[in-house]
């Protein structure tokens, strides 16, 4: 199986490039079966397939878990061959922030950024979007392709590559889930034994939101807040919205979606909804 090109820097990365449209996802590397699923569906999306493989400072907040952020390039580039990636993008901290990180300029999210993960995480939406930003500058892309995982990420990506006409059609792709449902995250191997048969709690949660459905958002509510409790997990939010984060219509579709923290990691999950008239 031969591998990826290696690209390091902006001229690396046209030269690796060429000519052809390009399909592209970006990473954090760590990458599990949830990540091998976004590059087999980005595969035939461009002619050339780039994933970028970069520990974002920038969306980590004082005390969260960026120096202990698992880092596994060998075993991720197994992943991305196997996946079918041409070329690996992975910068260093100083080609993505030429300035410096306090002096570079930064994408503000907007009210959106600001609610759910952003009224937990502050300056994570500023940072994701920033980066986002500047990996579509630099590949260029066509086509990017994101998680729906990370529900909140992926609709203000959406805005952010329709506000900024960054001229990239930006495609979700469904969650990829263990056996018992878990979401799959990179953030999972920090589970103990304990916490992760805990953790399956959560999106058992989302299924019986989904299940009292029918009789509208309270019910939802009521149910997947039961299934949390019965595992002792408090949520940090349990919320249904319409499909675009905004006020969830009886009779329409809509998302619920929950984080919670269980045991060290902080666990984030979603599943689209049909609710009673």
């Amino acid at each position: 199986m031969s591998g990826p090109i290696i690209a390091r820097t902006r001229a690396e990365l046209s030269a690796a490039c060429g000519g052809t449209s390009v399909s592209f996802v970006p990473t954090m590397g760590a990458l599990h079966d949830g990540h091998l699923q976004l590059l087999e569906h980005a595969r035939p999306l461009g002619g050339t397939l780039v994933a970028s493989i970069f520990v974002n400072p920038t969306q980590f907040a004082p005390g969260e878990d960026f120096d202990a952020y698992p880092r596994t390039f060998g075993a991720d580039l197994e992943v991305c061959a196997q996946a079918g990636v041409d070329v690996v993008f992975a910068p260093t901290v100083a080609t993505m922030y030429p300035a410096g990180l306090d002096d570079t300029i930064t994408v503000d999210p907007g009210p959106l950024g600001a609610v759910l993960e952003g009224a937990v995480r502050p300056t994570h939406f500023r940072g994701v979007l920033t980066v986002v930003a500047k990996l579509c500058g630099l590949v260029r892309p066509d086509v990017a392709v994101f998680g729906e995982k990370d529900y909140q990420q992926l609709t203000l990506i959406r805005h952010l590559a329709r506000d900024l006409a960054l001229g990239v059609d930006v495609v979700g792709c469904p969650t990829v889930r263990e056996p018992d449902g878990l979401a799959m995250s990179s953030r999972n191997r920090y589970l103990s034994e304990d916490d992760r048969q805990r953790a399956a709690y959560v999106s058992a949660a989302l299924r019986a939101g989904v299940a009292a459905a029918p009789d509208g958002v309270d019910a939802v509510l009521s149910a997947a807040a039961t299934v949390l409790e019965s595992a002792g997990i408090d949520p940090d939010y349990l919320v249904v919205t319409d499909p675009d984060l905004g006020s969830a219509m009886p009779g329409a579709e809509a998302r619920l979606l929950v984080a919670a923290r269980v045991g060290t990691p902080r666990l984030l999950d979603n599943t689209s909804l049909t609710l009673g008239a």
